[in-house]
Formats: C-alpha cells, sequence, structure tokens
C-alpha cells in the first residue's frame, strides 16, 4: 500500500476548504480497504462535519478493517461536532494514517491515544511537512491567537511600486492578479492604510468565481477615510473594520451609520500600535491576514513585528527614477545587522512575472 500517494490524495482533497474553513484547519481524509479508496471527504464549511466524518459517509462498502489517511490528527473534544475519533472506532477502522499532529492545546496527542486505546493502529508523520503546510494559519494562529499575516506587494525589476508620476496600475499581468484575488478568498482579512484609501480609492473585494470576500481592515489613525469611499460605501455589504487610535465617539458616528466598525487602538509612537490591534483581531477570531499596505504601512508592520510571511511579485519591468516609491518604505533600518531577514524562499514562475515567497525570521533581529 502506498501511504504517500493515498496521503497526497488527501492533501489534495484538503484545499477544497480553502476560504470556507476558516479559523478551522484544511483537513483531507481517504479510506482503503484492500488497495482501493472506498470513501473520501474534507473539512467543508466551518461548522460543519470535518473530513473523517464526510469520508466515512461517503464510504460506497463496509469500513470494517478498512485504513484512513487523514492530514491532521482527528479530534477528540466537542466543538461545534462531536469527536471524529469517536465516528472512526465506531466505524470498525483498524488503522489510521496521520500527516501531522495537531497543536491545538485541547488536542496534545489525545486524539492519537483515544485511537490506540480502542486498539486502532495509528503511525503519524506521511508528508508531514506538505501536511504542515496547508495549514500555516492554522498552526499560527491556534498556537499565538494572532494573525498570520502575509505582506504581499508588486514591483518592478528595479524595485519600484509606481511610476515617478505615481501610477501603478498595472505593474504585474493578469494572471498574478488572478492569483492575488485567489489569495484574497484565502485568507480571512485584507489590511491596507489610510494612504492606500486616498490614493487608490480600492475595492478590496475578491473576484473569483465562488469567491468569499475577505473582511477589510483599514488602518486610519487619525480617522480620515472618506464616506464617498467605495470601501464605506459598499461597507454594508462587506464587513469592513477602521482601526484608529480616535476616542472620540462623535467621529465614529458617521462610520458606524454606514455598516462600518470602529475599533479604537492605542497609538505607538503617534500612530496605530499594530501589536495590540493584532490581538484584537485574534480575539474576533480572524486567523489571517493579507497585507495590502502601501511603503509606510509595510514598514511600520515589519517594525513591529507582526508579518510572518512576505509574497513579492516581480514584474519585467524597469521603472526608474529617484523618487519612485518602493515597497518598504518608512525611517528604514540604519544598519544592515537590523534587517528584517528573511527564510525558506519559493521561487514561482507565474506567466511573465515571477513571485517569491519567503517566511520572516525574526530571530536575529535587533530589539
Amino acid at each position: 500500500m502506498n501511504d504517500e500517494l493515498y496521503m497526497q490524495l488527501a492533501l489534495e482533497i484538503a484545499i477544497k476548504g480553502i476560504g470556507n474553513v476558516n479559523p478551522n484547519p484544511l483537513v483531507g481524509a481517504v479510506i482503503v480497504k484492500d488497495g482501493e479508496i472506498i470513501g473520501k471527504g474534507y473539512h467543508e464549511k466551518y461548522g460543519e462535519l470535518h473530513a473523517e466524518r464526510n469520508a466515512l459517509a461517503n464510504c460506497i462498502t463496509s469500513k470494517h478493517g478498512a485504513t484512513m489517511y487523514v492530514t491532521l490528527e482527528p479530534c477528540c473534544h466537542y466543538g461545534k461536532t462531536p469527536p471524529c475519533t469517536n465516528a472512526i472506532i465506531e466505524s470498525g477502522i483498524s488503522k489510521v494514517i496521520i500527516g501531522t499532529l495537531d497543536p491545538n492545546e485541547k488536542m496534545a496527542e489525545k486524539g492519537v491515544e483515544r485511537l490506540r486505546k480502542a486498539g486502532i493502529e495509528v503511525v503519524v508523520g506521511v508528508l508531514e511537512g506538505q501536511c504542515k503546510s496547508i495549514n500555516e494559519v492554522f498552526f499560527h494562529y491556534i498556537t499565538q491567537k494572532t494573525p498570520f499575516v502575509v505582506m504581499k506587494y508588486a514591483m518592478t525589476l528595479d524595485g519600484k511600486i509606481s511610476t515617478v508620476t505615481g501610477e501603478s496600475k498595472w505593474i504585474t499581468g493578469e494572471v498574478a492578479r488572478k492569483k492575488v484575488h485567489q489569495d484574497r478568498n484565502h485568507y480571512t482579512a485584507i489590511m491596507v492604510g489610510i494612504g492606500t484609501v486616498l490614493a487608490d480609492n480600492p475595492m478590496l473585494d475578491c473576484r473569483i468565481e465562488n469567491g468569499r470576500n475577505p473582511i477589510r481592515i483599514i488602518c486610519d489613525s487619525n480617522l480620515r477615510t472618506p464616506i464617498e469611499s467605495n470601501v464605506v460605501k459598499t461597507a454594508k455589504s462587506i464587513r469592513t473594520i477602521i482601526a484608529t487610535t480616535k476616542v472620540d465617539i462623535d467621529s465614529h458616528e458617521v462610520y458606524l451609520d454606514n455598516k462600518c466598525q470602529i475599533l479604537v487602538i492605542p497609538p505607538k509612537d503617534g500612530r496605530i500600535d499594530l501589536q495590540k490591534l493584532m490581538f484584537k483581531l485574534g480575539e474576533m477570531n480572524i486567523d489571517s491576514i493579507l497585507l495590502e499596505g502601501g511603503s509606510t504601512l509595510n514598514f511600520s508592520a515589519l517594525e513591529s513585528q507582526i508579518v510572518h510571511k512576505v509574497q513579492c511579485y516581480i514584474a519585467p519591468k524597469l521603472f526608474g527614477g529617484g523618487i519612485s516609491k518602493s515597497p518598504v518604505g518608512g525611517k528604514g533600518f540604519s544598519e544592515i545587522s537590523n534587517a528584517v531577514k528573511l527564510k525558506n524562499s519559493m521561487i514561482t514562475q507565474i506567466a511573465d512575472d515571477i513571485l517569491i515567497e519567503s517566511e520572516v525570521d525574526y530571530s536575529c533581529s535587533q530589539e
């Protein structure tokens, strides 16, 4: 029996849940008996049945003596649905192969222990790296209680995000822009600064078929978001949060009337304290953010150490210009030793453009 082959299939099924299960993890399950797949399923929507129960329900023959392949350790506690371990034990499954353990403190390998106590053989760690990778958001959020933040920007080969006149549409091609909208569907929220709202008047929506609009978060310390802006005008249909340092309730009223939410966050150096904002958003079940800010907010986010991953789209173009903006502005770091370090970079060709994705490594950063 090819364990990796069946686990790979479970992974492919799991990602069908993208955009529908947050803040739950993406999970896929495949049930095999006598060398044939007899059932498969995935976690389809938050609050509904988990992958294991869907796979069991979809079986075309008796499950007794079969092997289940599941990308994440089956749950053993009651939440919005009953424990999956109970269903597995009752089904007659004799072996469970797990991609990776669940980091949830409610679990602590209790799912594996529960299955083994019931006489089921359990194997852990098949395609573990891939199983962790599809749930980088969940693994971060469930342990840190703050959103997983992906800083995304597009630039030219000479490092510019706009021309000398401020023109920026479009730097990358259509295929790369479609990938961005897929990520807007993947991550729970999208965040920009007031500068982006004033300059571009963006919609910050998701424009793919059957896509889900992300929650829009505007960092606006002094509450300057125009009432006629697209984000305010459409707040009735797309959840919109404006984070500000202004405590004056009267200044909030016009935004509340337009169905925006106002979050008052304490200031730090005259601006929103981004770390405190992240903790507040985490309490609101926002597990992930696609940061599409301008150069000022990008630097502030890196300086505050809230960014966990960077997506850099590079277009084969050269803008030139000494005053043309770069992706990360602000005051900058004065010494090379203070620079934000990136690691585990992956490079993907997307039509004519290139995407570089890197994890942010704060372990060596200066305080």
